[in-house]
């Protein structure tokens, strides 16, 4: 098998293991598929915390991007 053949991951580095492993479970490995999600949805996963979401927020506001629901804009 390739190493081109696993999906590459932009996930923040400093994820914790447990965070890590609760994202790669519910196939989530690239920012791009939070848009989709709310901050809720990820909190739900087992082994996600304020502090993993916190730095996908982060990350995802370097690249001009947010959760679904991080969205102020209404009406």
């Amino acid at each position: 098998m390739k190493q081109g053949d696993q999906q590459e991951s932009d996930l923040p580095t400093g994820l914790s293991r447990p965070a890590q492993r609760a994202l790669a479970g519910a196939g989530y490995s690239r920012l791009e598929q939070f848009t989709s999600l709310s901050e809720a949805d990820v909190l739900r996963l087992h082994g996600m915390g304020p502090k993993a979401l916190d730095l996908i927020r982060h990350a995802l506001a370097a690249r001009g991007l947010s959760f679904a629901d991080g969205k102020k804009s209404k009406g």
